[in-house]
């Protein structure tokens, strides 16, 4: 196990939701924490109830030379960095015949490239801890939903972006791991909820337990796992990890043929009321755009 409260931890994507929550908990365990984000309000308020061993930036995944100064800003203040989260991560709506296009580029932008870029920012710095890397990928990775290309093929792009690594940098002491959630009450499931409820209704429609939300914490608590134990998989919750093994069953015509047929219905409703939104995100994610 490694211990939390000797840890440096830079972690993306942290001004809200599961990044926020995890440097707190985090912080609370004695850990000096890094955390960036595009919302400088949000980062602000973090650093301010949290005090001391914290350090917050403002800054986008997409701009490697931005994070690679927040990682130099580690270094000089805390020594370096022991373990990084890439969390950073967005979601578009509408099928693939009708999303923006660059809103589907964005998602992969930040998704897939800022991954690679947190990770190719910390990475020497925890080459010479011999620490830990935790790519945040999803249930998405192994099990896809209508609606959904763009957040699924970057997920599973991490998941794959993960292993390979791990690969590469095993003899040097430092462990890959990826994980993968189901539904968690983030903003994000929020506001995809309350903009469209063709979503809600899907979600609804889906066999026990994948219309299951889970809380914030609970997500927290086995990502706080994951970073004791240097863990190649975190799931959240624990029967997420059984569709790794189940991913070639999803795809077979007698099971894909379900999901199908519900999507018939679904995409054409869920693409009227992204038309009708006249945007294909989040108005966070687009207020966080401009």
């Amino acid at each position: 196990m490694s211990s939390i409260h000797s840890q440096v931890v830079f972690i993306t994507g942290g001004a809200h939701g599961i990044g926020e929550q995890l440097a707190r908990r985090l912080h609370s365990q004695g850990a000096r924490v890094v955390v960036t984000d595009l919302d400088e309000a949000g980062l602000a308020k973090l650093g301010d109830e949290l005090g001391e061993r914290v350090l917050t930036a403002v800054a986008d995944v997409r701009d490697l030379a931005a994070l690679q100064s927040v990682v130099a800003q580690a270094a000089q203040r805390f020594g370096g960095i022991d373990t990084v989260v890439a969390n950073a991560g967005i979601a578009s709506y509408g099928s693939v015949l009708n999303v923006d296009p660059e809103t589907f580029k964005r998602v992969i932008d930040v998704d897939v490239v800022g991954v690679f870029n947190t990770v190719r920012a910390a990475l020497p710095s925890v080459i010479e801890r011999r620490g830990y890397v935790l790519v945040v990928s999803s249930l998405a990775a192994f099990s896809p939903l209508a609606g959904m290309a763009s957040y699924d093929a970057a997920k599973a792009g991490v998941e794959h972006f993960a292993s390979a690594l791990r690969q590469e940098v095993a003899y040097l002491g430092v462990e890959v791991g990826s994980a993968h959630m189901g539904w968690i009450d983030t903003p994000l499931v929020r506001d995809t909820k309350a903009d469209l409820g063709a979503f809600d209704d899907m979600m609804a429609t889906l066999p026990w337990p994948l219309n299951k939300t889970t809380s914030v914490e609970k997500c927290v608590d086995a990502f706080v796992k994951g970073i004791e134990g240097r863990s190649r998989r975190v799931y959240c919750p624990r029967w997420v990890g059984a569709f790794r093994w189940l991913k070639p069953v999803l795809t077979l015509r007698p099971v894909e043929g379900s999901l199908i047929k519900g999507a018939a219905t679904m995409v054409p409703r869920m693409d009227a009321e992204i038309a009708a939104l006249g945007r294909s995100t989040s108005a966070y994610n687009e207020k966080m755009e401009k």
